[in-house]
């Protein structure tokens, strides 16, 4: 393994923590990393690589959004709900870095629905919403691991 592979590895490994802890844009940093590696190996198994690692990372992009955002409508949380937690883990990643993006988000999912429903309706919606999240980032966090293996699969076999 060279110094290029052993950077590229570090960056995918910090992506994918990236994924799982919303401070770095995870998926954009292992496509990054896998496309550095790809210019300097040069090869066309490593562009290979490259085209599939894009291509289960926009997949997984595309499918984090639509599978939450149906659950969502299901339950009837509305898109404002979670446009005011986003706003409110914003402010809350500021205010206690990195937990307080969760803090925030729930807080602020809460607050939006006692406001439209209720406080004894706001729980259900805020937990459906808190569900959304998660299976969002587990979908990336997938794809990641996906794009990262098949990264790792270029890397022994050029």
């Amino acid at each position: 393994m060279n110094e290029v592979e052993l950077l590229v590895g570090l960056v995918i490994l910090v992506g994918l923590v990236g994924i799982v802890v919303p401070v770095l844009p995870g998926s954009i940093l292992i496509l990054g990393a896998v496309l550095v590696w790809t210019v300097s190996e040069g090869s066309g198994t490593a562009w290979t690589v490259f085209a599939l690692a894009t291509t289960l990372l926009v997949v997984g992009a595309i499918v984090k959004y639509v599978i939450p955002g149906r659950g969502l409508r299901s339950s009837g949380v509305p898109n404002r709900t979670i446009v005011f937690g986003g706003l409110l883990g914003i402010v809350g990643f500021f205010v206690v870095p990195v937990i307080g993006l969760v803090i925030g988000f729930v807080l602020g999912v809460y607050l939006s629905e006692v406001r439209r429903v209720g406080r004894h309706l706001a729980w259900p919606s805020t937990v459906a919403a808190m569900k959304a999240v998660g299976l969002s980032i587990f979908v990336e966090l997938v794809a990641g691991l996906l794009a990262a293996g098949v990264w790792t699969v270029g890397v022994l076999n050029t």
